[in-house]
C-alpha cells in the first residue's frame, strides 16, 4: 500500500502530452509525418489506461514518451512544410527563368532582323509586310522666297559693307575711304 501512495497522478504529464498532440496535429503531422504521429497517439491512449488503473508511474512514462513522439512528428511536419514550400518557390522560379529566357530570345531574334530600307523614288517598293512604317507621301517642290525678303535693308539698319555714299572730294582716295566693293557690281 505505500508504494501506491507514493507516486502522485502524473496530470501535467498527461496535459503536456495532449498539449504536444495537437501542436503536432495542427503543423500537418497527418500529412507529413503520420507514422510518429501515430505513434505518439498510441503512447498517449495507453498512457490514458494506465491513469485509469491507476499505474501512475507507468502513465508518466507513457505520456513522456507520447510527448516526445509528437514533438518529433510536429517537427517533422514543419520540415516538410518548408520543402514543400522551397519547392513551389524553386519551381516559380524555374518558370519565371523559362519565361525571361524565352523574352530574351525573342528580343535577341527582334533586334537581329535588319531594318526596312526606305523607299526611294527609283526603287522597288519593299515587299507587303516587309515594313512597320506606312509609304512615304511623295514631296512637292517649295516655291521661292518673295522678292520682299530678298531686297536691301533700309539704309542704317543692319550690316553695311559698302558706304552709302562715295566720297565728294572727287579723288578716288584710299581703300580706307572707299571701302569694299564686292566683284560683281553691286555697291
Amino acid at each position: 500500500m505505500a508504494g501506491c501512495a507514493s507516486v502522485p497522478p502524473p496530470n501535467e504529464a498527461m496535459n503536456l502530452a495532449q498539449s504536444q498532440l495537437q501542436a503536432a496535429r495542427d503543423a500537418g503531422a497527418a500529412d507529413y509525418d503520420p507514422v510518429d504521429l501515430g505513434f505518439a497517439q498510441d503512447k498517449f491512449q495507453q498512457a490514458q489506461g494506465a491513469m485509469a488503473a491507476r499505474k501512475y508511474a507507468q502513465a508518466a512514462d507513457l505520456a513522456a514518451e507520447s510527448r516526445a513522439d509528437a514533438d518529433l512528428a510536429r517537427v517533422k511536419a514543419n520540415l516538410g512544410a518548408a520543402r514543400a514550400k522551397i519547392q513551389s518557390k524553386m519551381n516559380a522560379n524555374a518558370e519565371l527563368r523559362e519565361q525571361g529566357a524565352q523574352a530574351a530570345a525573342a528580343a535577341a531574334a527582334e533586334f537581329a532582323k535588319p531594318l526596312p530600307m526606305p523607299a526611294t523614288a527609283g526603287s522597288a517598293p519593299a515587299p507587303a509586310g516587309a515594313g512597320a512604317l506606312p509609304p512615304a507621301a511623295p514631296l512637292e517642290d517649295m516655291p521661292a522666297p518673295s522678292a520682299s525678303v530678298l531686297s536691301a535693308p533700309p539704309s542704317g539698319q543692319g550690316f553695311q559693307s559698302v558706304p552709302a555714299q562715295p566720297s565728294s572730294s572727287g579723288a578716288q582716295g584710299s581703300n580706307a575711304t572707299q571701302g569694299f566693293q564686292p566683284v560683281g557690281g553691286q555697291p
